[in-house]
């Protein structure tokens, strides 16, 4: 079925978004995204949100996009045990290694994002084998 994604650069932005039908928002918290341009999220404004959006039955996606250096990935496994106690939807990934940190330390569904530049059958197939549930296909697609 087809989902109205919107996006929440910040708390205001996201109650706008949810208030306004999105079915689906994703926001940032402070690392791990490529959303820098963004205001992004703190933890307790991350946690508020999330509580927000599901008590008005809109799914929450919170990107881990960012392409990371072994030293950030060390870092990661904390945020991903904080995410999940937050009751997100599932996170949006680009990078194996990012990938392979939330499949190791959450049940966290696992979606892809369009900075992975999927473009084909194969690369989704690929994806799909990894454990992503749904990706969101190369902007070169379009």
């Amino acid at each position: 079925s087809m989902e109205l994604l919107a996006p929440a650069g910040n708390l205001d932005k996201l109650k706008t978004a949810v208030l306004y039908g999105a079915d689906a928002v994703y926001l940032a918290g402070p690392k791990f995204s490529l959303r820098g341009a963004s205001d992004n999220f703190s933890d307790t404004e991350l946690c508020e949100g999330i509580k927000f959006a599901h008590l008005n039955n809109c799914k929450t996606y919170v990107t881990l996009n960012a392409f990371l250096h072994d030293k950030e990935l060390r870092e990661l496994p904390e945020y991903v045990r904080f995410l999940e106690k937050t009751s997100v939807d599932a996170v949006i990934v680009s990078d194996l290694g990012v990938l392979t940190v939330v499949q190791q330390h959450s049940k966290l569904p696992v979606h892809l994002s369009t900075q992975a530049s999927c473009l084909n059958i194969h690369s989704a197939k690929v994806w799909k084998n990894l454990g992503v549930k749904r990706l969101v296909l190369g902007r070169e697609v379009s």
